[in-house]
């Protein structure tokens, strides 16, 4: 049995003082996926007992950044995306184990006005077939910030939000066909009919009034559907606007 988690920590330097390394330890994973570290190499000297940290970090400083770490030796590591566009931004570690891949991901944002809407649906054919590609050599588990409530059940206010970054007729499609692809929602599996968010606004005391939308995600290739045991929100936890998620899977 394996458990993963993962949180964007929307700056892994700021979150450091709001109780991260307490609850790195409470939860004892077997791996720990991060998003958002928005740190450079050299910036940030973290290390557990018993982890190994995998880490992929923006050119631009401050920004994006994601990581892994895992209690288990990786067969291989791949930091990055196989594609030139998409290979600046911080956004994915893939480590390979026996049985196995296991990725981290930031999916990126398209922005107030949809103005990064046409680089993200390049984003999500790219991501798409790097994740089949993966799939076709062994089970992929792959995890993080994907930037899209797939379904109004997913957000509090659908309806006012349609056409709005993370929940337009484009993103959705762009997940519909990811999951269509081979592909499982492990929360949406497990509980159809939940209410439960993972990302608040700062504004409007969002957080406390519950009004979220659900857009970090652990996703595994439908051959280890039946392996799932629960897919968790640790809505309780804080220090960022995201909650972290987990899996626990039977690998």
């Amino acid at each position: 049995m394996k458990k993963y988690v993962s949180w964007n920590v929307n700056g892994l330097r700021a979150v450091m003082n709001k109780g991260f390394c307490d609850f790195f330890r409470e939860v004892e994973a077997d791996a720990f996926c991060l998003q958002e570290t928005k740190l450079q190499e050299g910036q940030l000297d973290l290390e557990f007992d018993g982890y190994k940290s995998y880490w992929d970090y923006a050119e631009k400083k401050g920004y994006s950044g994601t990581a892994i770490f895992t209690r288990h030796e990786p067969m291989s590591v791949r930091i990055g995306l196989p594609f030139e566009d998409h290979d600046t931004e911080g956004r994915s570690v893939c480590l390979e184990f026996d049985d196995h891949f296991l990725m981290t991901v930031y999916t990126p944002n398209s922005q107030n006005e949809l103005q990064r809407l046409s680089y993200r649906m390049q984003w999500e054919d790219d991501f798409r077939t790097y994740a089949m590609s993966l799939a076709k050599e062994k089970p992929l588990v792959f995890c993080g910030d994907l930037n899209v409530a797939h379904e109004p059940i997913d957000l509090k206010n659908d309806r006012t939000n349609h056409h709005n970054a993370g929940f337009t007729d484009e993103e959705r499609a762009k997940m519909s066909r990811l999951l269509a692809s081979g592909f499982t929602d492990t929360f949406r599996y497990l509980y159809p009919e939940r209410e439960a968010y993972s990302w608040w606004s700062y504004r409007m005391n969002a957080r406390a009034r519950d009004v979220g939308w659900r857009i970090d995600y652990f996703i595994v290739s439908d051959d280890l559907r039946d392996r799932i045991k629960d897919a968790v929100i640790y809505k309780d936890v804080t220090g960022s606007d995201h909650a972290p998620v987990g899996l626990l899977i039977d690998l």
